[in-house]
């Protein structure tokens, strides 16, 4: 008998083993929205994995070509419903960004790559994301202690799901305009195109040599004490991720952009945590993550300083869950600038939660041109922590890069906007509180709720600016909001042509 259930035993195990195999790699891959993490729940150490050679073909053909830039903003469809929009993934590889469960590993410097910091490396990378993008849940190693560095590059997919990006050294362009090479873009320095299930992580660096960019006299920016300094024109974006989909950037650190650090243009389903972006706050342009055209998107326990937005949000967004951020010095958090152009922009159903901005131009900003169409709604801001914040709540739908912007009664649409548990300091230089909103299409639908906002140093300022903007205090606003008008105004059916 007990020979018998030895034997039955045996059996089981088998079954069990081979279905466990079978099933590894679709495990790793459920999405579901974002949620707060409860704890560290760190996997067993992975066995080694194989590492593989280079293609014994030859690199990928040659230099990079632009990947075609977005036409004019595409007019968004209303928010669907939460059981029809996708949600926010989530991370495929919950453990530290050093340890990867992946079942191959293809390190660059098995291909190639010299990783003294000299050296251009940029057809290894290519080598071994040929490779690697044909192997399901493959890993693409720049390991530690190295240096990389690589051109203008744009890596497409489609490639097999669970691919992982993995830098634990350091990458960056080459260092300046004078270095880069004439044919490749000026425009963006790295580029994933028509990728799907893709991840961006690692306990190296993205260094993005921006100083150069930042004194080249093209584009007049803000210095010390009022100067005006020089800045750049045509300067590349750091990394770009364009027309993809349920997207991980976690864990990473990147650092002095020649323009903006991170863009996504077209995707839906991304989800950023743990990232770290750090660059001066007076270098120009250098946005920390913008976003544009992009659905379903979680940013988490991120820090972010910088000269320009530490988030921006332009057109065509919708779903937008922003939360544990710590913003400054930088231009604080911004939906905008929408409506160039005379174009219309839609965003709804953005988030910013629990999140630190310190020492800032500006706090929480909605930013539009005039003549513009569309609509902003669904906007939530809760639980912000100020420290000496220039313009600490702010719509502005007169925005202009310069003063000769004309008047135009066309304007996007601002409504359903709460602002709740808004507290900290402000920089007296302006009142924390500005509400400017167009002539013809006012702001309607504000609810201000525990809002108590102190100045840094000096005399209280108790003159919030309101123009045109309806909206309600539910509790008493310090300083107090006398301006906010209550209820709606009579041209209110005017705005329904505005509407997503």
């Amino acid at each position: 008998m007990d020979l018998a259930r030895g034997f039955l035993f045996i059996w089981v195990l088998a079954i069990l083993c081979l279905h466990h195999d079978s099933s590894n790699v679709d495990a790793r891959y459920h999405y579901h929205k974002k949620q707060k993490e409860k704890g560290s729940n760190k996997g067993s150490p992975v066995s080694p994995s194989p590492v593989y050679a280079p293609d014994p073909q030859g690199p990928v053909p040659s230099s990079p070509v632009d990947v075609p830039a977005p036409q004019d903003p595409v007019p968004s469809t209303p928010a669907e419903t939460p059981s029809n929009t996708p949600s926010i993934p989530s991370d495929p590889y919950p453990n530290d960004p050093g340890s990867t469960s992946s079942d191959c590993i293809f390190d660059v410097t098995s291909f190639g790559a010299v990783g003294d910091g000299s050296s251009d490396d940029t057809a290894a990378f290519r080598e071994a994301w040929k490779a690697a993008c044909a192997v399901e849940s493959a890993t693409i190693l720049a390991p530690s202690d190295k240096v990389f560095i690589i051109t203008s590059t744009i890596f497409s997919g489609p490639c097999k799901p669970g691919l992982v990006l993995q830098i634990d050294g350091v990458l960056m362009p080459p260092d300046g305009p004078d270095c880069w090479p004439k044919a490749d873009s000026r425009k963006q320095w790295l580029v994933f195109y028509r990728l799907d299930d893709m991840k961006l992580t690692g306990n190296g660096i993205i260094e993005g040599n921006g100083q150069k960019w930042w004194e080249l006299p093209c584009k007049p920016h803000r210095g010390p004490n009022g100067s005006t300094l020089s800045g750049p024109c045509d300067s590349p974006a750091m990394i770009r991720f364009f027309m993809s989909s349920n997207l991980v950037v976690s864990g990473i650190r990147i650092q002095n952009s020649p323009q903006f650090h991170m863009k996504f243009d077209g995707c839906e389903g991304v989800l950023i945590e743990k990232l770290s972006i750090s660059t001066p706050k007076l270098s120009p342009n250098t946005d920390g993550i913008h976003i544009e055209n992009t659905k379903s998107v979680g940013i988490y326990n991120s820090m972010i300083s910088n000269g320009d937005d530490c988030i921006s949000i332009g057109p065509g967004c919708s779903n937008v869950d922003i939360e544990g951020v710590t913003c400054g010095p930088s231009h604080g958090i911004s939906i905008g600038s929408l409506g160039v152009h005379n174009s219309q922009a839609c965003v709804s159903n953005v988030t910013v939660r629990n999140a630190i901005i310190r020492e800032s131009d500006n706090g929480v900003r909605i930013k539009t041109w005039q003549g513009g169409t569309g609509s902003v709604s669904g906007i939530s801001f809760e639980n912000i922590q100020m420290e000496n914040v220039r313009n600490c709540i702010i719509v502005d739908q007169y925005y202009c890069l310069t003063k000769a912007c004309l008047n135009q009664t066309s304007a996007v649409f601002v409504t359903d906007v709460q602002y709740r548990n808004i507290k900290g300091t402000y920089d007296v230089r302006n009142p924390p509180i500005h509400f400017a909103c167009s002539d013809t299409v006012p702001c309607t639908n504000i609810t201000m709720s525990e809002v108590e906002l102190l100045p840094q140093e000096g005399e209280l300022l108790d003159d919030p600016f309101c123009w045109n903007a309806y909206g309600v205090e539910e509790t008493l606003t310090i300083p107090p909001i006398g301006c906010l008008q209550e209820g709606m105004p009579q041209t209110i059916a005017e705005t329904s042509q505005y509407g997503c």
